[in-house]
């Protein structure tokens, strides 16, 4: 049986993190004969001239720091826990990635989240060999995506990004990273495939895949194209034990971008919501909307004054593009809507009645929608539409509404609770929960009031 692996080499714990690159933009037959030809006739076809301009700001990560272990005191009655000895919470580790270099006058470096959570010392080095301290800037764990200062930002090369919208299957791309820590690789391929998600390695998920060779190690590293271009982050892979197979995933360049230029301006991403539940598009939904293929997502509830609510969008519509870009999957959706940022003005393509048409929509801030895309902060919300409490002023956060069968009904909320803390840390807003969750603990415990009573949910994972 296959398994997805994220690939960032840890070493010291039992858990196996990994990433991998991938991604391609726009490649026609001109760059890449440019780029084989590029040492001046007589030479052999290369890519070694582009190579030589990149890999400078593709660097190794190297990373000490704490993992939290799972303690089951918490579920010990406390007049017990006299008997049972404290087991450790921290456990010493150290892992190796890769990332890449955004910004050469501000030192500025794009990497994975889960190569560097729960850092205390961040060390990069250099392709010419040096190795410099870095602090983090801001880190978003539902993308996957970190970003580092580097403290010293002499003679540093930048990569430039892409517009990873553009990219076609079949384009050609270069991984670069550091695989097993052997130091900085080189690999090629092609894109086999755009906007995966379902995967179920991170919440949100629009993933590059490419057959270019990444291993464990090459978290964090640089997916590119033909012309030397960021198109992707490489994040995981799908094979046995984390070696490569041919199958790898990547997040891409214009969700990369989004996220990072609001993790440098705010130190944390400001969602955009739309403000919908909705699924994917199947064959039989298709032929029954009379809808001619099953590529975009299909509204199933739209959420009072909700952004989508003022745009005019309705249960039953399919949403079939962002700003002119195609929507392959309900997931796709959710990813670009999550990454754009609140208050971002998109357009949206629509199919309703045989009929397609585009509208504008401003998205809401979670705050302000109170309603993921179908998923919350945490896959244990997943199905769950969220908000603020307005009703007094206690705060608390809302279950506005939750979906038959998913994972926020197993995990026991309904609508109507107002949860209002976890894991005995109080929670008023949406982003108060969405940063209790952020911690990753193996134990949750919620306190909800539902109607007129207090109760707990907890989860052990």
């Amino acid at each position: 049986m296959q398994k997805i692996t994220r690939l960032c080499s840890v070493l010291g714990l039992s858990i196996s993190l990994a990433l991998i690159p991938m991604s391609a933009a726009n490649a026609d037959a001109t760059p890449l004969i440019e780029a084989l030809s590029a040492g001046g006739s007589g030479e052999l076809p290369s890519l070694a001239p582009l190579l030589e301009k990149v890999v400078p700001a593709v660097v190794n990560i190297s990373v000490n720091g704490k993992k939290s272990l799972r303690n089951d005191m918490m579920e010990i009655p406390e007049q017990f826990r006299f008997f049972f000895p404290e087991m450790p919470r921290e456990r010493a580790f150290k892992a190796l990635g890769s990332g890449v270099i955004i910004d050469a006058a501000k030192g500025t470096v794009i990497t994975n989240y889960h190569v560097v959570d729960g850092a205390d010392e961040i060390k990069v080095t250099l392709h010419d060999g040096r190795v410099i301290k870095a602090k983090k800037i801001g880190e978003d764990q539902q993308t996957d995506i970190a970003v580092l200062e580097l403290e010293k930002k002499d003679s540093l090369t930048a990569i430039p990004f892409s517009n990873s919208d553009k990219l076609r299957v079949g384009d050609f791309v270069i991984a670069i990273g550091n695989p097993f820590g052997l130091g900085q690789t080189v690999t090629s391929g092609i894109v086999s495939a755009l906007g995966r998600s379902g995967l179920n390695i991170e919440n949100y998920e629009n993933f590059i895949q490419t057959d270019a060779a990444i291993n464990s190690g090459n978290s964090g590293g640089a997916l590119l194209n033909l012309r030397g271009e960021l198109v992707g982050i490489n994040t995981a892979i799908l094979g046995k034990a984390g070696g490569n197979i041919g199958i790898g995933f990547a997040i891409p360049a214009n969700m990369v971008k989004s996220t990072a230029e609001q993790l440098i301006k705010h130190g944390k991403v400001k969602r955009g919501m739309l403000g919908i539940l909705g699924t994917e598009v199947t064959e039989d939904l298709a032929k029954n909307f009379d809808y001619k293929n099953v590529n975009g997502a299909f509204v199933n509830e739209v959420m009072k004054g909700s952004a989508a609510d003022k745009a005019g969008i309705k249960s039953g519509d399919i949403l079939t593009s962002i700003n002119g870009s195609p929507i392959s999957n309900f997931g796709q959706l959710r990813a670009k809507i999550a990454t754009l940022g609140a208050g971002t003005k998109i357009k949206l393509g629509i199919f309703r009645d045989g009929k397609s048409f585009e509208t504008d929509v401003v998205l809401d801030s979670s705050s302000e929608s109170g309603g993921a895309v179908s998923k919350s902060m945490s896959p244990l919300f997943e199905g769950a539409a969220l908000g603020n409490n307005t009703d007094d002023d206690k705060g608390g956060i809302v279950v506005k509404s939750v979906a038959s069968d998913s994972p926020a009904e197993n995990l026991g909320l309904k609508k109507g609770d107002i949860i209002v803390e976890v894991n005995k840390k109080e929670v008023k807003t949406v982003d108060d929960l969405e940063n209790a969750l952020k911690e990753k603990d193996s134990f949750i415990a919620l306190r909800i009031i539902r109607g007129n009573a207090v109760i707990y949910i907890t989860r052990s994972f």
